[in-house]
């Protein structure tokens, strides 16, 4: 069984352009080149997204081959198809990497026992609830990557198309 997604390079340095292009090859199986621009958010590096298709469990692969690269900042995401649930992964230097299973309207998934997890800590005053959650759905993820999802000025604009 197929899928698709996207893997967005938030920012990545110049010099770790081609790297990035010979880690998703080698994980696609063929020829990549990804078309770079700079990346506003934070000069001197460079941005791209690059819409892909292969088998389930690909993001995971493409996640695992870009994640030990500690001045990359990336997303990728995996469409929910017949035989799986869709993914998402995002990784930023500073808080690593981030996995969350998506349903067919995009909405995060979380395990039952993850939030059980959650509850017992914060019954146990190990942590607050609502920073449990939060962390369950990536908040700090989204909050550090948003400066860099924003398309600048030269980016391409990627248009949604709703089909009934």
């Amino acid at each position: 069984m197929t899928t698709r997604g996207v893997l967005y390079v938030h920012s990545a340095p110049r010099a770790l352009c081609p790297h990035v292009e010979w880690a998703v090859a080698g994980v696609l199986g063929t020829r990549v080149n990804l078309d770079w621009i700079r990346q506003p958010a934070a000069p001197g590096t460079w941005r791209s997204e690059f819409s892909w298709q292969g088998r389930v469990g690909t993001a995971s692969q493409l996640a695992s081959a870009l994640r030990g690269w500690h001045l990359l900042r990336f997303e990728v995401t995996a469409e929910p198809c017949p035989t799986a649930e869709g993914e998402r992964y995002s990784c930023t230097p500073d808080l690593g990497i981030f996995h969350a299973v998506t349903g067919i309207h995009g909405d995060i998934l979380i395990p039952e026992d993850r939030l059980r997890a959650a509850l017992t800590r914060s019954r146990g005053g190990e942590t607050d609830l609502e920073a449990e959650i939060a962390k369950l759905l990536g908040k700090p993820w989204d909050d550090e990557l948003e400066p860099f999802r924003y398309a600048g000025e030269g980016a391409p604009v990627r248009w949604l198309h709703q089909v009934v």
